[in-house]
């Protein structure tokens, strides 16, 4: 038995030892990861994080603006559901914490492409319209938020001040101008890492002037810069347009193309196929209002046949009457039935919005036809809007329905515009939101508000802003009646950082979904 523990102790003293010297030599070559770098490049930053922002927007597009803006209802008795404007709290975590993330990554790229080693300054105006797009749907979203001091946790502050919505608005008509001054000197880009233009710059250029513009209009009505931000949207769209190219058509449009499916081998995946099942995707009804004006229209997105089995282009499933929506906003107990929906994958349908692979838009040019037409009808740019509104309309359909309409003096586009009666009439007056009279603004914005259809938030933002489309208030509403002027901020905004979000509180208001943002006061 000694002679048996002895031997024992030998072995694993042995085995011991023969681990400790294995465990040292070539120590650091064994555990260096093979495959993982420890630098990356601006090109291989790029994709990743636009892929996961715009995936994102699209689902809560889908769950959130949808319902706020009568598309769908998530029929149910049920608490909590947006449509009635029933908006709890957690509502507010999802974008916050997806966005944040990923502006580090946006962030990197200048940082990237500032290096001598890597200099390039296409990246770096890229970089520039990014971070913009994603800080105004997050001030858009929430007001005033971490944004001078944000992603700064690898330079040790963790606690960020929350910046004023207007200061954010003006910096980011700073990162505007210097990417369009950036993009001027044409650097090229990697092809293969643009999921949005394949690598052609003066696309990118035309976007990040759209967005400006977008952000302008959004400002405009405040009278401390009202004055700045309409000479340059005259600046951009009349007197300097040469040096500020904007989307003139749809291939100038801002979208990832959705290239797969939910395997293992897809680039870019639509989050319709990999976030929402089947049977989900086709739950919600659609609206009396959203379907009641396409088929009062006769509009060729829901009218006519489209792919091989004749399904309309948005891929809509009527009841047995046809294309019957419900109304939003409708009382408990009221036994609504859903009649139409959108087809979902397991469906057999040809065409459906949950395998399109059209359903990745960043902006379109149809938006910024509409944009146009406003500061038209408004008269800070040349023109009476008709031209622009026209073309908005025109572009939103080719969007779909691509080269239906081959201009925007089109007969078939001309005949549809009359038989829909909704044309532009010069007679009309500009605005009439006090009695929900038809107006300019409803005419553009009505149309606009189908042209941003699947556009992260915008139809809510622009609702906030204009109280267009007018629409229809079921009884049923919950907050009053009150449209959400905002989501509150996430639960882990106030426990991780308490003083920057009680000095936000302080300034901006309650932290509520009622509280006015900047440009909303």
């Amino acid at each position: 038995m000694k002679l048996f523990k002895k031997t024992t102790s030998y072995i694993l003293l042995s085995v011991l030892t023969s681990l400790s010297v294995s465990c040292k030599k070539d120590f650091d070559e064994v555990n260096t990861d093979p495959i993982g770098k420890s630098t990356t490049s601006a090109n291989q930053l790029l994709a990743p994080a636009l892929v996961n922002v715009l995936q994102a927007n699209m689902l809560r597009n889908r769950n959130f603006n949808n319902e706020l803006m009568q598309v769908t209802v998530d029929i149910s008795d049920a608490e909590g559901k947006i449509f009635r404007y029933d908006v709890r709290r957690n509502w507010a975590d999802y974008t916050w914490n997806t966005c944040y993330p990923e502006l580090t990554n946006l962030r990197d790229i200048y940082t990237i492409a500032s290096q001598p080693t890597s200099t390039n300054s296409s990246y770096k105006a890229i970089s520039l319209i990014t971070q913009a797009w994603v800080f105004q749907i997050l001030t858009d979203v929430y007001g005033d938020i971490p944004y001078s001091q944000a992603n700064q946790g690898k330079e040790g502050n963790l606690q960020p001040v929350y910046d004023k919505q207007k200061d954010i608005y003006l910096d980011l008509f700073k990162k505007l101008e210097e990417a369009n001054t950036l993009l001027a000197e044409g650097a090229a880009i990697i092809k293969t890492g643009d999921p949005v233009y394949q690598g052609d710059v003066t696309k990118w250029r035309r976007l990040g002037n759209s967005l400006y513009l977008r952000l302008l209009l959004r400002a405009s009505g405040k009278s401390e810069v009202s004055s700045q931000v309409i000479a340059k949207i005259k600046e951009i769209a009349d007197t300097n347009k040469g040096n500020y190219p904007i989307m003139e058509n749809n291939s100038h449009t801002a979208k990832i193309l959705w290239n797969g499916t939910n395997s293992s081998t897809a680039v870019y995946s639509s989050p319709f196929m990999i976030n929402v099942r089947a049977v989900d995707f086709r739950t919600p009804a659609i609206t009396s209002f959203f379907l009641g004006n396409l088929t009062n229209w006769a509009d060729p997105r829901v009218s006519g046949a489209y792919g091989t089995n004749g399904y309309n282009r948005f891929g809509i499933a009527g009841g047995p009457a046809g294309l019957i929506g419900v109304p939003s906003g409708y009382d408990t107990g009221s036994s609504v039935v859903k009649q139409s929906y959108f087809y979902s994958d397991a469906q057999n349908a040809s065409v459906t919005l949950q395998t399109d692979p059209y359903t990745g838009i960043i902006m379109n040019c149809a938006e910024v036809d509409f944009i146009l037409a406003e500061a038209a009808a408004k008269g800070w740019i040349s023109g009476t809007g008709e031209a622009y509104y026209t073309k908005g309309i025109a572009d939103g359909l080719n969007y779909w329905l691509p080269a239906k309409f081959t201009s925007t003096t089109d007969p078939e586009l001309l005949s549809y515009i009359r038989a829909a009666d909704i044309g532009w009439s010069n007679s009309l007056p500009l605005d009439n939101t006090a009695t929900n009279a038809p107006s300019k603004m409803e005419y553009i914005h009505l149309q606009k508000y189908y042209a941003m259809f699947l556009v992260d938030f915008q139809q809510w933002f622009e609702y906030r802003r204009t109280g267009h489309p007018f629409l229809p208030k079921g009884t049923g509403l919950a907050n009053g009646g009150r449209m959400p002027a905002r989501l509150n901020y996430p639960l882990a905004s106030q426990s991780t950082n308490p003083t920057s979000y009680a000095n936000a509180v302080a300034a901006q208001g309650p932290d509520n979904i009622n509280t006015l943002v900047w440009w909303q006061k």
